[in-house]
């Protein structure tokens, strides 16, 4: 199955109409709106991403398990690095995101340059196009006009032969409106093969436009997806490092270092003598 194309699809039965054209530039315009849109959606998901990683740096800072001891101690110590470690990540995220947000700028006002170069050629050949045509048909009515004057003065002269009227007739013929339409006939010619060449030419501009920015913005959410499912793994590998911390705390061993470290005692108290020998 062969491919479709601008240039085979986009035609109109009337010279003068842009209909086809139109179309294809209210196609690339609603391209340009998806470019700023997916934009400024990555640059919104950069400053939440900023926001959380602020937020949680400022969050690890806090005091946790300051009055602990031994290996939780030791493990809510890295939960809290790993913590700043995190919001680092994200800070870095959003910086990322921001950089791909700034590839779509300047991809989005490249194709813009482009697409305002050809727009201008455009608009130069239809307004030639139009005004030959408007000429064209301006000559046209003054040629039926004078075919009336003709067809009239062809009457006279059957109805009374005479040399006023064959003057009158020679006049008729020479005049250069009968000339004046075949030559803007042929001007408009060749504006509109002039014209089939340009939006020809225009169509594969265009199209050329739209498969760049279709690969471009797929690309562009592809990169974005990336960035997040790193994030999520190397969110996990710090996590993962709490965890480990974790498995080496073990419950008995606290106890018993906090026992060693703090304990008063080994026996409890007994009776004092004086108070035994009061009782007895």
């Amino acid at each position: 199955m062969r491919n479709l194309h601008f240039k085979d699809f986009f035609w109109n039965v009337e010279l003068i109409s842009t209909g086809g054209y139109d179309t294809i530039i209210h196609y690339l315009n609603d391209g340009k709106r998806t470019c700023k849109e997916i934009e400024e959606f990555i640059k919104a998901r950069a400053s939440i991403e900023e926001k959380y990683a602020k937020d949680l740096l400022n969050l690890s800072k806090k005091v946790c398990g300051h009055a602990e001891m031994n290996a939780l101690k030791k493990s809510l110590d890295v939960f809290k690095l790993q913590t700043e470690h995190v919001s680092l990540a994200h800070l870095q995220l959003a910086q990322s995101m921001r950089g791909e947000v700034k590839k779509l700028e300047e991809f989005r006002e490249k194709q813009k340059e482009m697409k305002k170069k050809m727009e201008q050629n455009m608009d130069a050949f239809h307004k030639l196009k139009s005004s030959q045509f408007k000429k064209t048909m301006e000559a046209k009515k003054m040629y039926e006009h004078k075919c009336r004057d003709k067809e009239e003065a062809d009457q006279n002269v059957n109805r009374n032969a005479n040399t006023s009227n064959s003057k009158q007739i020679d006049k008729v013929d020479s005049e250069p409106h009968f000339l004046l339409l075949p030559r803007n006939i042929n001007t408009l010619a060749k504006a509109r093969e002039d014209w089939i060449r340009e939006h020809v030419s225009s169509c594969e501009v265009f199209e050329n436009l739209a498969k760049e920015r279709i690969v471009f913005l797929r690309n562009a959410v592809w990169t974005h997806l990336n960035q997040l499912s790193q994030q999520c793994v190397t969110n996990d590998e710090l996590y993962e490092e709490v965890r480990k911390s974790l498995e080496c705390c073990d419950v008995q061993r606290d106890i018993e270092h906090f026992i060693n470290l703090r304990k008063t005692g080994e026996k409890p108290p007994g009776m004092k003598p004086a108070l035994v020998r009061v009782v007895w």
